[in-house]
């Protein structure tokens, strides 16, 4: 079950109290816009794994940041998704 655009588990977020997931919000919680969020929107996708370009340059940049990156896990749940559907 897709869960975000960019492959974040939204049921394991300790911030979910605050955030209804990027597939049901217009903006998200801590800032103005989420790139990734826009990106699939603007294609029309429902996350990241159904993307040409997947895995792209932006999206690494946000599994591997040292500070609220998970070490590519994220990739890995858009490859599920992606598989599944």
């Amino acid at each position: 079950m897709v869960e975000s655009r960019c492959g974040i588990l939204c049921s394991k977020c300790k911030y979910r109290v605050n955030c209804a997931g990027c597939l049901h919000i217009e903006k998200p919680f801590w800032g103005d816009s989420c790139p990734v969020k826009s990106c699939c929107e603007d294609k029309n996708l429902n996350h990241c794994g159904e993307c040409a370009n997947f895995p792209c340059d932006l999206l690494n940049q946000f599994a591997y940041n040292k500070e609220e990156g998970d070490n590519g896990k994220r990739i890995e749940h858009c490859k599920q998704w992606a598989a599944a559907k």
